[in-house]
């Protein structure tokens, strides 16, 4: 770092009974009392050089007596006070990026200009400050950190937009033109030199990286630091990565810890929520998050989502604004596929519902990726005749341009099917919550698009976990929930486990086993014996697959287990036809759970058409394939 000396008399001053005093033949008469502090000065070398204090003696008459003078509010205090009067004395004194503001503001407070002496304090800091301390990387951070404790005295003799000035200049240079200090947090400390002094030619030479300088800086407070890094952000040549490389770091150095559930790392565990030291930590750290949520690139990509995520998780624990939440969920939103499970478990706050983690933010989150490219590119005509022979380099254009769509296209296809896995991820661990509305799983679930979920296992998962920590289900609300599952796209593994889940709806089970045993069809070619499941299954519920049902009368009191059994309907002609009077049943059951306003239950005819028209397809395609192979043997 650079420093600069003045002067070169010893130091003569010196302390009796809390008395600042000066060695000398010459009594004072000169007492300067600064913030509870005494002086014993001469005039002469002091009046000589401050218009101030020239100003003030002059409104006293009696020369006789040392003249006491007030300076109750003096900037940078007796140390600064103490430096001015050595430069007075010409006692040496040494200045560096240290008390430079300090020294500068005490000799502005003492009107040390030109106009009293040639050479006074104020030139001699102000050329000190432009030739070295601007020109050096650490003096100018250090020298900007300096001026919070003069805030608006550094404000007014521009010592703080200087800095800042000269360190974005810094920061915008070709690293290759970097040959004063950088990244002195790594090298640990600078070698001095004085201000005519040079860098040695390790230093000079020493390699650099792109964001040498976001660490340096991020010793700056967060109003310094807004303004430093707008400064350098309108320069225009530094990347944006590089912009969200540095807020990631600074982050990470002022904002406290914060864990899975959101507890913060730093805090006590003892300390008092409502303490007043928590509510003024607390509001310090949400103003420092909302300062750097409005200095995020635009870009996409600038910065992870992980990170945009944790930035969110602390914007609910400090309550930052609207404005930055949202803000902070279009940008997650815009890059979701890149996020994890553990990164969408943002802690909830609110005090208008108990659930454990904010599934509100998380649609909007789900709301802003799916507001993306919606619909593929169409594939551009063809040129015929002669002109498929010899192309013009704008035919050529257009079609580099298309292959580029494509290629986009196709990755919104496969971060979509990314996005797919993360939701059910997220839907298995938010299961877990005993106070999660079952409107918000199936809210959440439903934003995934059908063709993004390749498999519905993970989703299967997600629907077995909620059921067991929510066992007080009604058996509507159940059959509410499992709506959202395919069972086409389950697994042989996941089949197995529902079919003996007993928390299904026992629609739900049926299909599994259905579309298990069509599978099967379809790959054997034939239907032969009912596995065992299928058989324990309608077992429990006295149904013997191997023996048909007789017609019953339509005059006949149905009880609640025959319900399935129709009036006027013929017998089976065989297993599968069993299983689907089961789906007939399950729907029949639903409809009276939803419709039980008095006005009694539907026909059972009703109840068998209002099967979906999908398992009744099924039926007739592996009741076909059933026949044909019974023919061939």
């Amino acid at each position: 770092m650079k420093f600069m000396k003045l002067g070169s008399r010893p130091d003569t001053f010196y302390t009796t009974e809390a008395v600042r005093s000066v060695s000398s033949e010459i009594s004072s008469d000169l007492i300067v009392q600064v913030k509870g502090s005494r002086y014993m000065l001469h005039k002469f070398p002091l009046l000589s050089k401050c218009l101030r204090l020239q100003r003030l003696c002059s409104e006293f008459r009696d020369s006789s007596q040392p003249q006491i003078v007030q300076l109750p509010d003096f900037p940078g205090g007796v140390e600064a006070f103490e430096l001015c009067a050595k430069f007075c004395y010409g006692i040496t004194i040494t200045l560096s990026a240290f008390n430079i503001v300090s020294a500068r503001c005490a000799a502005e407070y003492l009107q040390m200009t030109e106009d009293v002496e040639k050479g006074n304090l104020i030139y001699k800091l102000e050329v000190f400050f432009n030739s070295c301390i601007l020109n050096g990387w650490k003096d100018s951070i250090v020298t900007l950190q300096t001026t919070k404790s003069y805030t608006s005295w550094s404000e007014d003799l521009g010592i703080t937009s200087r800095c800042i000035e000269a360190i974005a200049s810094r920061v915008l240079s070709h690293p290759s033109k970097v040959n004063l200090s950088h990244s002195y947090s790594r090298r640990g400390r600078d070698d001095l030199s004085s201000c005519n002094g040079t860098e040695s030619q390790s230093q000079r030479h020493r390699p650099t990286s792109k964001g040498w300088w976001a660490e340096d800086i991020a010793e700056l407070s967060i109003d310094l630091y807004w303004r430093t890094i707008v400064a350098i952000k309108s320069g225009g040549k530094v990347p944006s990565k590089l912009i969200g490389d540095a807020l990631k770091i600074y982050a990470s150095r002022w904002l406290p810890n914060i864990s899975k559930d959101g507890t913060v790392m730093k805090y006590s565990a003892s300390a008092d929520p409502d303490s007043d030291s928590v509510v003024e930590i607390t509001s310090k750290h949400r103003l420092l998050l909302e300062s750097i949520v409005s200095l995020l690139p635009a870009e996409k990509g600038a910065v992870s989502s992980s990170f945009l995520l944790k930035l969110l998780k602390a914007a609910n624990i400090f309550k930052a604004s609207s404005s930055s939440k949202m803000d902070l969920a279009r940008r997650v939103g815009i890059q979701l596929e890149e996020a994890t499970v553990n990164d969408l478990l943002i802690p909830s706050f609110s005090y208008t519902n108990d659930t454990l983690y904010d599934v509100d933010i998380v649609m909007i989150i789900l709301e802003q990726f799916m507001l993306q490219g919606q619909s593929p590119p169409t594939t551009p005509p063809r040129i015929k005749g002669s002109f498929e022979k010899r192309r013009s380099r704008s035919a050529e254009n257009v079609d580099f341009e298309f292959q580029e769509s494509r290629r986009s296209s196709s990755a919104s296809h496969s971060s979509k099917l990314r996005v797919a896995k993360l939701v059910d991820g997220y839907l298995q661990e938010i299961s877990r919550d005993v106070n999660l509305p079952l409107s918000k799983i199936i809210a959440l679930a439903e934003t995934v698009p059908d063709f993004a979920r390749l498999d519905h296992d993970d989703l299967y998962r997600a629907i077995d976990i909620y059921l067991k920590a929510h066992p007080d289900l009604s058996k509507s609300e159940r059959k509410r929930l499992c709506r959202i599952l395919d069972c086409k796209k389950l697994s042989v593994e996941a089949c197995m486990h529902a079919a003996q889940n007993e928390l299904l709806p026992l629609r739900v089970v049926v299909q599994v086993l259905f579309f298990e045993q069509a599978r099967a069809a379809m790959a054997g070619g034939q239907v032969t014996e009912l596995p065992s499941n299928i058989k324990a299954l309608l077992a429990t519920h006295n149904v013997d697959p191997s023996r048909p049902q007789a017609p019953l009368s339509s005059t006949k009191t149905v009880t609640a287990e025959d319900q399935w059994s129709i009036s006027g309907l013929k017998s089976p002609k065989s297993r599968l036809s069993t299983l689907r009077m089961k789906l007939a049943e399950d729907d029949d059951l639903e409809e009276n759970d939803i419709h039980s306003d008095g006005i009694g239950r539907s026909s059972k005819l009703k109840a068998l058409c209002s099967i979906p028209t999908r398992p009744k397809r099924m039926f007739s395609k592996l009741w076909s394939i059933n026949r044909s192979a019974s023919e061939k043997h």
